[in-house]
């Protein structure tokens, strides 16, 4: 366990350093896009998609919020972290495997861009395994990066679309226009959906019993994210036919495809912690009478309130506490049960039933029936 503690100390810590450092050339190359007014104006339009992207992840991370502060880390690594990066490696590749513009663009930045990105999702694999419990986090955290990379990326061409410096006309306010409908309102998921395949990958690699799927998933997704990305850059080449037709035919079922799946491990999760925390209960770690009150998003919504109404907000802070433990605790179990425990399963697992028996003779529920749908 204090192992496992210092490397997630290491990692926050590395990956801070790393967002912080590379934020400076990337503050530069902002700079140096365009006049001030310019680059102030593209970063306004930029920013508007970044909210309901967001947001959108943030819902699908409801059963277990991801803490906070790893989640800004992705998006600190896909805003600073992966634009230097993904320049470095392209600049340096440059010079000694000459491309044409073309070939940069199908496929030097999408094997470049896709692995910088999937670093953070690695990483977190290697040092902080223990915030990855399935498939849904791996698309949650990529969606963070993803969406952290477009908002940068986004800058750097409306501004250059609004100079008229990306070679496709005169620029101005039209220019800026059509690059903005593009861009932040026809295709703002097209980074995280990316991503989001390697995340799928990590997501399985974590529930897997088998080494080899382990291993491959990542290296799968990875792929598959390589050559989405791949598939969408060489369809801005083909005109305007060219990208709808990618758009359509392959952009927006991988969307569907993507978000159905995401939400289908969403829903799912409640009937895994469901069985989970039952077993978990029949071993004597919680009382069952409280599952119902945990798993169900909205019985859970109506203990915190009926806690908010009876306690204050000092008893609805028990009663996160609780739930959040117990949900913790099914996720473990889960793991368990699957036989993929982490190795500081044990220490893990004492830690949150100490804190369910802590704090639950101080949770009331409004009764020990759930409230029907």
């Amino acid at each position: 366990m204090p192992r496992l503690r210092h490397d997630g100390r290491v990692f926050t810590l590395v990956v801070s350093i790393l967002v912080v450092v590379s934020a400076l050339p990337v503050l530069l190359v902002v700079a140096l896009a365009g006049a001030p007014g310019t680059v102030l104006l593209a970063t306004v339009l930029a920013a508007l998609p970044v909210v309901p992207v967001v947001m959108v992840f943030l819902w699908l991370d409801r059963y277990e919020p991801e803490p906070r502060s790893l989640l800004l880390l992705g998006l600190g690594w896909g805003a600073a972290v992966a634009v230097v990066a993904a320049l470095l490696l392209q600049g340096i590749g440059g010079l000694f495997l000459p491309v044409t513009d073309a070939g940069s663009l199908a496929v030097v930045a999408p094997v470049t861009e896709e692995a910088v990105k999937g670093a953070f999702l690695v990483a977190l694999l290697w040092w902080r395994r223990a915030e990855l419990d399935g498939l849904l986090d791996g698309v949650v955290y990529a969606g963070m990066v993803g969406t952290g990379f477009a908002f940068t990326e986004n800058i750097l061409y409306l501004a250059a679309a609004y100079d008229g410096t990306d070679g496709m006309g005169p620029g101005g306010t039209v220019a800026l226009t059509s690059t903005f409908v593009v861009r932040c309102l026809a295709s703002p998921f097209a980074h995280p959906l990316f991503t989001a395949f390697t995340g799928i990958g990590v997501g399985l690699a974590v529930t897997s019993r088998h080494g080899v799927v382990r291993l491959a998933a990542p290296v799968a997704g990875y792929l598959l994210a390589v050559l989405c990305h791949g598939l969408w850059n060489a369809s801005t080449l083909a005109g305007l036919g060219g990208f709808a037709v990618v758009y359509l035919v392959i952009m927006a079922p991988a969307l569907l495809l993507v978000g159905a799946l995401a939400f289908w491990a969403r829903t799912s999760e409640r009937q895994m912690l469901g069985r989970a925390l039952g077993d978990a209960a029949a071993r004597g770690l919680l009382p069952a009478t409280d599952i119902g009150w945990v798993v169900d998003l909205r019985a859970r919504r109506l203990a915190r309130r009926y806690a908010r109404e009876t306690g204050g907000k000092e008893a609805e802070d028990r009663m996160r506490a609780y739930q959040q433990a117990a949900i913790e605790l099914g996720f473990l179990h889960h793991r368990y049960l699957r036989g993929t425990a982490p190795a500081d399963f044990a220490s893990r697992g004492g830690a949150y039933v100490a804190r369910i028996g802590a704090v639950r003779p101080s949770v009331q529920f409004p009764g020990q029936v759930v409230p029907t749908r």
